[in-house]
């Protein structure tokens, strides 16, 4: 049974169409890569399944499991077990880390305070991010590298169904996005769909997705294993 189908959806952003009727089907357990050139609709893609209200969904459906998100607002889709990590998280003054987290698991009652308190110090410290970072505004004065830290931390304490990473490379040297996809293999539950979207060699290296997804000008053109991102790499998209 698929985690999430997406029917046939196009998608546009102020009246410019984006993405043009696509269809795929994520499996539960499984690592995805959706690669292409700059400008292809890749972090469309993501937008639109997880419902930033600046994409909108022009025509077709997106299903997870059995139910349409077409007409849910993106915190009901989180509710249901969706996360996506943005490219370039924006920073929300006031509002610390440690108060985002309360929020989301405290408030909810997944997690009691302590519970909670545990678990954070353990994951900080894995990826090796310092105690007064999780004491200040979320994203404010953060390097790239702590931003998508802070993101994958987020992802592990939530523990989604679905897990969208847009560009979790941006800002991240190598041994860093080593230890950002180990941790995220180690913690986040093996029926949760990872999708990778970049344009990183590096990162496919260390991925070693099981499919990868080719968008070209908003088209889903090809679909294939980790060779096929070999044989960009080679070649290029122009190739493909």
């Amino acid at each position: 049974m698929s985690m999430l189908t997406i029917k046939k959806i196009s998608a546009s952003v102020e009246d410019k169409e984006i993405l043009h009727d696509i269809s795929f089907a994520f499996v539960p357990g499984t690592t995805y890569a959706i690669l292409g050139p700059n400008g292809s609709g890749k972090s469309t893609l993501g937008n639109t399944i997880m419902g930033h209200p600046d994409f909108t969904l022009t025509s077709g459906d997106i299903l997870f499991g059995e139910i349409s998100l077409k007409d849910l607002p993106p915190h009901e889709r989180a509710k249901l077990g969706i996360f996506l990590s943005f490219q370039n998280p924006l920073p929300l003054p006031g509002v610390s880390v440690m108060d985002l987290f309360r929020m989301a698991l405290v408030s909810s009652k997944k997690l009691d305070a302590m519970t909670l308190h545990k678990k954070v110090k353990a994951f900080a410290e894995e990826l090796n991010i310092k105690d007064e970072l999780l004491k200040r505004s979320l994203h404010e004065g953060f390097s790239g590298g702590e931003k998508k830290k802070i993101e994958v931390l987020q992802a592990a304490l939530l523990e989604p169904k679905l897990a969208i990473f847009d560009e979790i490379d941006t800002g991240v040297d190598v041994d860093a996005l080593k230890l950002i996809t180990t941790f995220i293999k180690k913690h986040l539950p093996e029926e949760t769909t990872l999708v990778y979207i970049t344009h990183s060699h590096k990162l496919l290296s260390i991925l070693n997705p099981s499919t990868v997804l080719v968008l070209k000008n908003g088209h889903l053109i090809k679909t294939g294993d980790h060779t096929l991102a070999e044989e960009i790499e080679k070649n290029g998209f122009e190739q493909i």
